[in-house]
Formats: structure tokens, C-alpha cells, sequence
């Protein structure tokens, strides 16, 4: 698979926390010190290290990671991915969109996650494989992450799951903390809701390394979109994925793979 990038550039993760903290352009511009003609060239893409470090700790936003960030010297080691583990990356209208499949090497059993735009790479992953699928399992129910859910239940015959908080229609639901099992893997959820009602991230274990399957919980170097609650995107991922080991492998809704260990380090939400 190519390099895939990053979802998130400098102009989204400062737009993400100014919206988040509820901060006008006006604010910013004054709490931070700078013009607005320097905010709206930042707003751009305008890459003036001056003026990322001076919005920075208003939008609560690490200095040094944003700055890499705009100047694109960071991108996370990618790892190896272990027997049992594919992903997959779809365009759906202007994104790319990614989806993953988990399966046990010796019986071939199998769950995915989510389904991006389209399941037919997916479905060939499975065909090939000779797997059989027994779940679906939904990080949340936005149309780029769950456009293809009723052709792979169709071909496959597997259930479908959401989280009790964001049903998804003919699908079942689950509580928070529930585990489902395919042979010697486990899949445990965790609430990390925000970005959605019911967003939900899979901690997966049973492969070469633990696996948090997290939607648009976050992404390498940004965080989702707290469309629902910014604060309950936050207070989520600091509880729920960033107390994972940190050799833990953080497959997000957008994106590169990343690890819990990358993200403490680089991500401008999490690192100050």
C-alpha cells in the first residue's frame, strides 16, 4: 500500500481547537498576540513559525509538534502488520477513508471494522484468504465509515454492531466494556465518544501486538472533530487510549497507522 498521509494538516488541528474551545477569530487574535491578517494566512496554511507559537498554548495546541506539523518533518514509523491484520483505504468524495479486517490465522475467522467506501477490496482480502466472516463492527455510523455496510453483510452473512449509544439500522448493539471473541482474539470496546454519539474504539489483542481500532477517535497528530462534545473527544482519548500500552497500534478512520507511544510524543492535542 502507498504512503498514505496524514489526515489532519496545521489549518485543521488549529481550526479543530479553536472551534472545540469555542474561541472567535477575535479572540485568537487577541489572546495570542498576533494580527488577524497573520491568523487568516495561518487559517490558509501560511507556515510562520512566529505565529503557530503564539497561537499554540492559547488553543492548548503543543508548540513544537504544530510546528512540525505545518512543517511537515514528522510522519509515524510504520509498522509491520502482523499474520491476521489488513487495511484498507478507500476515496469517498473528497477523503480517504480506511476500514480493517482481523482474523484468527488457524480457524480463519474473521471480524472487520467499518467499511470505508467500498467493501470489494475487502471482500477479495476475504475471498482470498478463504475467511469467514462473523462481524461487522461499526467505530461510529458516518456515511464515509459505513457506506458499504449492507453488500458485505450480503456476501458474508455477518452480524453488525454499534455501540448501544449510535444504533445502526438492522444491525445489533453492544454496552461499553463488552467482549467478542474470534478464537484466540479478543475484542474489547471502549467508549470514545465525541466525534459521535456512540464513537467507539476496539481494543484488539490476540495478534503480534495490541491493536486500538479507534474510528475518528483520533488520527497520527490530530484528534477527531468533537462534533458532538470536543471536551468528551478529549477526556476520551486521554483515558481510554492514551493509558494503553504503548507499543499499543492505533488504526484510526483516516490516515496512517501510528502507535500510543508516536502520538504522546508528536500529537499537538496530547504532547505539550
Amino acid at each position: 500500500m502507498p504512503r498514505i498521509p496524514l489526515e489532519d494538516n496545521v489549518e485543521d488541528v488549529t481550526r479543530k481547537a479553536q472551534r472545540g474551545l469555542r474561541l472567535s477569530d477575535d479572540d485568537l487574535v487577541r489572546r495570542a498576540g498576533i494580527t488577524t491578517a497573520e491568523l487568516l494566512a495561518l487559517q490558509r496554511g501560511v507556515c510562520d513559525e512566529r505565529v503557530i507559537r503564539a497561537v499554540a498554548p492559547v488553543l492548548r495546541l503543543g508548540a513544537g509538534q504544530l510546528v512540525a506539523l505545518a512543517q511537515k518533518a514528522w510522519y509515524p514509523d510504520q509498522v509491520i502488520p502482523p499474520r491476521g491484520f489488513a487495511m484498507f483505504n478507500t476515496p469517498y468524495e473528497d477523503m480517504m477513508v480506511n476500514s480493517y479486517l482481523v482474523w484468527d490465522p488457524r480457524s480463519r475467522i474473521a471480524a472487520a471494522f467499518d467499511t470505508g467506501a467500498t467493501c470489494e477490496p475487502m471482500l477479495d482480502a476475504i475471498a482470498a484468504g478463504r475467511l469467514t466472516l462473523r462481524y461487522l463492527f461499526l467505530t461510529h455510523t458516518h456515511e464515509d465509515h459505513v457506506a458499504d455496510a449492507a453488500r458485505l453483510v450480503a456476501a458474508t452473512g455477518a452480524d453488525i454492531y454499534s455501540s448501544e449509544r449510535e444504533p445502526f439500522p438492522g444491525g445489533k448493539t453492544f454496552r461499553e466494556n463488552q467482549t467478542f471473541h474470534i478464537e484466540g482474539i479478543a475484542i474489547k470496546t471502549l467508549l470514545t465518544s465525541g466525534h459521535s454519539p456512540g464513537q467507539t474504539t476496539y481494543l484488539v489483542t490476540g495478534l503480534a501486538w495490541p491493536l486500538a481500532i479507534c474510528g475518528d477517535s483520533m488520527f497520527a497528530s490530530s484528534m477527531g472533530g468533537g462534533l458532538v462534545s470536543y471536551e468528551d473527544q478529549y477526556k476520551n482519548d486521554v483515558e481510554k487510549i492514551f493509558t494503553l500500552p504503548k507499543d499499543t497500534v492505533i488504526a484510526p478512520g483516516h490516515g496512517p497507522l501510528t502507535t500510543v507511544a508516536q502520538e504522546r510524543k508528536h500529537n499537538p492535542f496530547f504532547a505539550r
